[in-house]
């Protein structure tokens, strides 16, 4: 073998291997491509979960280069092919990021806006129904003060009219008895000393100085009094009505025992109770 043989072979082995290692190299591009795409998806998905979903991007589909057969392979235009495809990739993802950032600002905006909305609406509610419960509690109040004013005017009125009555009345009794004296002069019959007599017993009121406890304490011993007074009338009543009864038996025994004395004496007359002057049945009304 001459040495341009040697040569010949030489260069085609030399030419066969960057062959081989072109063919290798777009292969090994390619699975790399393929990693990085599905590492690329791995971590939308992962954020995806993590924040909520997103749009999946966009991205145009490029074909890989195709490597022709029997000429060489421009590694430089394949990798500037290459590149263009990441830079387009990029800007398509940075546009969709931008994109879904503009969106979410703006939901930001609008949720902040309809919660300011909402926190001066519930302000103004809260302030309406504030005043309305003022205004409430002032018609209480006022209704209150004007029903006790009411109360208070009325009293005071009660308490004039008795005091005027009652005065009137201690004065035209002590007058009417000192006309009463005067005309009649120092004979008294029976219900003039009954009423002298009470005259006396009762002290006088004395109640134009006093408070309304002064007069609830006076209204309470006179009530006192007065129930006194009914009891032992009560008593004396049925004491008379007991006396009147052991009379009436009495007075019906001596009837009796007189008209049987009277029929042995006379022969048939009836005596009555002439001595007293008065019968049985009016004793007993």
């Amino acid at each position: 073998m001459s040495d341009a043989e040697e040569g010949y072979e030489e260069q085609a082995e030399e030419t066969e291997e960057p062959e081989a290692e072109e063919e290798a190299e777009p292969q090994r591009d390619e699975e790399e491509e393929q990693q990085d795409y599905a590492e690329y998806q791995d971590q939308d998905a992962q954020e995806g979960e993590e924040e909520r979903p997103r749009p999946k991007p966009m991205v145009p589909q490029l074909a890989p280069p195709k490597i022709p057969e029997g000429e060489r392979v421009d590694f430089d235009d394949i990798h500037r092919k290459r590149m263009e495809k990441d830079l387009l990739e990029l800007q398509t993802l940075i546009e969709v990021h931008f994109e879904q950032r503009k969106k979410e600002e703006g939901e930001l905006i609008a949720l902040k806006e309809r919660i300011e909305r909402r926190r001066s609406e519930r302000a103004e509610q809260q302030r309406v129904r504030a005043e309305k419960e003022r205004d409430r509690q002032t018609r209480i109040a006022e209704e209150r003060q004007r029903k006790e004013d009411e109360e208070a005017k009325k009293r005071a009125d009660d308490e004039a009219k008795k005091k005027k009555v009652l005065s009137n009345m201690g004065a035209n009794f002590g007058g009417f008895l000192a006309k009463a004296e005067q005309r009649r002069g120092k004979r008294l019959t029976g219900r003039e000393v009954k009423r002298k007599t009470l005259s006396e017993r009762r002290a006088p009121l004395a109640i134009e100085n006093l408070r309304e406890d002064g007069l609830r304490q006076r209204a309470q011993e006179m009530w006192n009094w007065i129930y006194q007074l009914e009891s032992e009338k009560f008593d004396f009543m049925d004491e008379m009505k007991r006396q009147r009864y052991e009379i009436v038996v009495l007075l019906n025994r001596i009837s009796h025992a007189q008209k049987k004395q009277a029929e042995q004496m006379d022969g048939g007359r009836s005596a009555t109770c002439q001595w007293t002057g008065v019968s049985s049945e009016e004793l007993i009304l």
